[in-house]
């Protein structure tokens, strides 16, 4: 399972917590909820003959976290990541370049020309204005399928990352619920004391 790295590339990328709740709805169910990248239909009996009788897109199909599918996406995604996807499209199926593929995908919108912040602000909202906002979102990967079930899963991990002490907008990694918040809490009253301090010492001309 590979969820804390998902978590952690979306920090690297410094996406929202509803953004982040988003990508964590949509690869559980893109995998399974075993969140490890997966194969198109993996389910399928002597899957790879499948693929190559029934997937127009063959070689080029679904791999990773998010399913990247398409001999110009593999390109896209290999060009940025300085990857050989082309030759290599197993290498989509490697955990860190995978999880990449999907929070940069999703974020700036390579997967159908819709990013993520077409439909979630990263606003603190009601719970049915984020549902309605996840539901939309779905169109970031593949139209409308499945749009509800995912909304769920993103509502669900929205209300973990927010007890996990993950801001709207913070790129700090997730606190533990239940450790060092008050801490951390603390330190921020007294660096936020010292600034002031200092800017009526030094601000003033």
């Amino acid at each position: 399972m590979h969820k804390q790295l998902i978590i952690d590339t979306c920090l690297k990328h410094e996406l929202n917590r509803d953004e982040v709740a988003y990508v964590l709805g949509t690869v559980h169910w893109e995998t399974n909820g075993t969140f490890l990248p997966v194969r198109e239909a993996y389910w399928v009996k002597n899957a790879e003959s499948w693929r190559k009788r029934n997937l127009r897109y063959y070689p080029y199909y679904g791999r990773g976290f998010v399913q990247l599918t398409w001999d110009f996406n593999y390109r896209k995604a290999g060009d940025h990541f300085h990857v050989d996807l082309i030759n290599n499209p197993d290498k989509a199926m490697e955990p860190n370049l995978s999880a990449e593929i999907c929070v940069v995908g999703m974020k700036e919108g390579w997967f159908t020309g819709k990013a993520m912040d077409d439909y979630i602000d990263g606003i603190d909202e009601s719970d049915k204005e984020d549902f309605l906002e996840f539901w939309a979102a779905r169109r970031v990967v593949n139209g409308t399928d499945k749009a509800n079930d995912i909304a769920v899963l993103a509502e669900k991990y929205e209300k973990e990352l927010r007890q996990a002490n993950y801001g709207l907008q913070s790129t700090e990694k997730p606190v533990e619920s239940g450790k060092d918040s008050a801490g951390a809490s603390a330190l921020a009253i007294v660096l936020k004391a010292i600034l002031g301090v200092f800017m009526s010492i030094f601000g003033k001309k």
